[in-house]
């Protein structure tokens, strides 16, 4: 797949392919001052109707390319530009990314064969370099302004009586965007090539960050000139960097999966990843950009929304603005703005109203460091005071300890917040929370509130500091903290805040192989009692699976034969099945094929453990502290007491493997849906033939077989350079 994490659509109809704010009419006026684009339409950058060169690079399919070298490398690039401006900027694919990858594969192969007809603006160049050991400094021309900014409604009205009165007219154009909170930044390009991207800095100078912009492919490395005219020699874009709010959640769940420190908000995280020295970290983040406006360049506009119509037109994103004439209608824009400030895909914090007619800009001029003719209106504060009552500890469903604030309540932004997550107990540290302090607290959009800072000057001497237990609050397990990590978690394989993912697991395919066992049956089970644990599955008889809704007594039948045939499993699966971290379906299988039994695997040691290969010292305390959880061995006794008899896999060890071939010694990993096999059909054939499956990709993998729907998993190969192989590919070697 082309990204890692996809950003949501911007809007329901893929005919748009700019973010359509709202709808809004403008009046006629006498006495208003028009710009060059009074007739135009409220739109910015409607660019779908593609030119005939980018309709030709949309017909190439793989089987078309030419057979000569350059000419192939001209028209897959231009395939892959084309391709990637509809998936990452219009948000409308033509094709799948099964066939993007079959072309992107094509190009690296011939770039890597032949490395003098790489060029700069090549599709493969986005990620490439060594680390920087630190970032050069580029002086802005002209500098890159900031904004000032009204708080109050009256502040805004002030802004407009100035202008109105200084120009002499009654209403004034205005357009109407959204307030990004992100990072600002500068794009060049020369001769259609982009050849420098900075931050905004002080507005006057900023930091070389082009390795890192490269990475973002909402960003075009080269412009989208329309058929028939010339690149201009100078066109400088200039945008704002963020991490639309799904994104974001879904980087942060994936960093809480891996017990990684996850980010506090979406701004931190854009302006900490673009400012990397090793793009290689940037490119593994979901960033994306919006642009706004134009710095340097040799061509001529009349007014704001004609940039906004030129910018999207070459290529970049931007934000279909909403055009108001004067300062009443901007009023009522702005209302709607704050009303719908959650429902932006991006965090908000305000509108910015800029007039629209560039000779009026050019009338007004520019103070110091802002310009006369733009203004940020903020939306009002969305941090309040409080008092913390108490601190209570969530389990989460992977068995994260997360400690959650309980404050008096406040309305915040809008909402009523009585919880503020702390995120963890080095975060309560940090910031010296304690219980009864005084706090400031914080609500940024759709994101969970957090306190702030503490008021500490107004502390009494009454406070208490916070003692983050070192077990689960809710089963009574050991909750340790692995070294190096920033959470702490719940090791009880019975523990309720976790169970219904636990059992999930515990049936699946390739573990227990519960047939039937579904997300809401088992959240059935759960809720109803009928399941505590794991080992509950071998207790359930037919009379209260039938009083469940939607179980009938076949279907009852089905479960219980299911759950009957599942003890009669592998060692391997049984190992897996029990969720013990780190251990994925491979190390599972080196477990079994090493300890033989259950009960020797129990008893091993950590040093032990690390003499089998591909097991650290961090896999090995997890699976020894696994076994040493009271609660868990009781589990273990009560499955085994059922009549589980998980047992060494002798069908495979004395199953016939080859020694060489195109998988032998190999470490390979499966990801995306491969249409000809089943991911065990895969898996069980990679291995006949003598190579390995592993669960993640890493430097040590050999390659990545990536069907239809690949992830993060081919994302991080590519940045490996790790060998990437189509299904067809893969079922060739099969046949070798």
């Amino acid at each position: 797949m082309r990204r890692a994490m996809s950003s949501p659509k911007t809007q329901s109809d893929p005919g748009q392919p700019q973010l359509d704010l709202f709808s809004s009419q403008t009046r006629p006026d006498e006495n208003a001052r028009p710009g060059p684009s009074e007739d135009a339409p409220d739109t910015a950058g409607e660019h779908l109707n593609d030119g005939d060169e980018d309709r030709r690079a949309a017909e190439i399919s793989f089987e078309q390319l030419p057979d000569d070298t350059e000419a192939r490398l001209q028209a897959l690039r231009a395939a892959i530009r084309f391709h990637d401006h509809r998936y990452y900027v219009l948000d409308a694919p033509l094709i799948s990314d099964a066939e993007y990858d079959r072309l992107f594969h094509e190009l690296i192969r011939l770039e890597t064969a032949h490395p003098a007809l790489v060029t700069p603006d090549s599709p493969s160049q986005r990620v490439s370099g060594e680390p920087l050991a630190k970032f050069r400094k580029v002086p802005h021309d002209p500098p890159m302004l900031s904004l000032g900014k009204a708080m109050v409604p009256g502040e805004f009205f002030d802004f407009d009586h100035r202008l109105t009165e200084e120009l002499g007219i009654s209403r004034i154009r205005y357009c109407c965007e959204p307030k990004f909170d992100g990072l600002s930044i500068s794009v060049r390009y020369e001769n259609g090539v982009l050849t420098q991207a900075s931050t905004r800095g002080n507005g006057a100078v900023g930091e070389d960050v082009t390795a890192n912009l490269k990475t973002i492919r909402a960003v075009p490395l080269k412009l989208r000139v329309p058929e028939g005219e010339k690149a201009p020699e100078i066109f400088e874009a200039r945008g704002e960097v963020l991490i639309n709010k799904a994104d974001f959640a879904r980087m942060n769940e994936a960093l809480e999966e891996q017990g990684r420190e996850t980010f506090v908000n979406p701004r931190n995280a854009a302006a900490g990843s673009l400012r990397q020295l090793d793009p290689r970290i940037t490119a593994a983040r979901p960033l994306t950009a919006y642009f706004y406006e134009v710095g340097q360049t040799s061509l001529t506009f009349g007014s704001h929304a004609d940039k906004l119509r030129r910018l999207a037109e070459f290529g970049f994103r931007t934000i279909q603005p909403t055009m108001a004439l004067g300062g009443e209608e901007v009023g009522r824009i702005y209302e709607r703005f704050l009303a719908t400030r959650h429902d932006f895909p991006f965090e908000i914090d305000g509108m910015v109203v800029k007039a629209d007619d560039m000779a009026l800009r050019e009338e007004l001029g520019t103070l110091t460091r802002t310009p006369r003719w733009a203004i940020a209106w903020k939306f009002p504060a969305v941090e309040e005071e409080s008092e913390v009552l108490a601190i209570d500890i969530q389990v989460g469903r992977t068995g994260k300890l997360t400690p959650v604030a309980r404050i008096r309540p406040v309305m915040v932004g809008g909402a009523l917040v009585s919880n503020v997550t702390l995120h963890n107990e080095d975060e309560i540290r940090r910031k010296g929370v304690m219980l009864g302090d005084r706090v400031f607290v914080r609500r940024a959009g759709d994101v969970i509130p957090e306190i702030v800072s503490v008021i500490a000057e107004k502390r009494t001497g009454s406070e208490r500091p916070f003692v983050f237990p070192d077990h689960c609050p809710v089963c009574g397990a050991s909750a340790p903290r692995p070294q190096g990590e920033v959470d702490r978690r719940c090791t009880g394989i019975d523990c309720p805040a976790q169970l219904t993912g636990r059992i999930l697991h515990f049936a699946e395919r390739s573990a227990m192989d519960i047939q039937g066992m579904g997300d809401k049956l088992a959240e059935t089970l759960t809720s109803c009692g009928l399941v505590r644990s794991v080992a509950d599955f071998y207790r359930l008889t037919k009379e209260p699976l039938v009083r469940l809704e939607r179980m009938g007594g076949k279907s009852a039948d089905n479960l219980l034969e299911a759950i009957r045939k599942s003890k009669n499993v592998p060692l391997r699966r049984f190992i897996y099945a029990l969720g013990i971290r780190h251990v994925g379906e491979a190390t599972a299988k080196a477990l079994a094929a090493r300890a033989g039994t259950l009960d020797v695997l129990q008893n091993m040691s950590a040093e032990e453990l690390q003499q089998i290969p591909d097991i650290g010292p961090e896999v090995a305390d997890a699976i020894v502290r696994f076994f040493a959880e009271p609660r868990n061995q009781e589990v273990v006794r009560a499955l085994l007491a059922a009549g589980v008899a998980p047992a060494a896999d002798t069908s495979e060890s004395s199953a016939s493997t080859s020694a060489d071939g195109p998988f032998a010694g190999k470490k390979i990993v499966l990801t995306g849906t491969l249409a000809s096999m089943t991911r065990d059909e895969a898996k069980a054939a990679i291995e006949k033939r003598g190579g390995a499956v592993a669960a993640s990709v890493s430097s040590k993998t050999d390659m990545v077989v990536a069907g239809e729907k690949a992830g993060s998993k081919l994302d991080k190969a590519r940045q490996l350079g790790v060998r990437v192989v189509s299904e067809d590919e893969f079922r060739e070697m099969l046949a070798q």
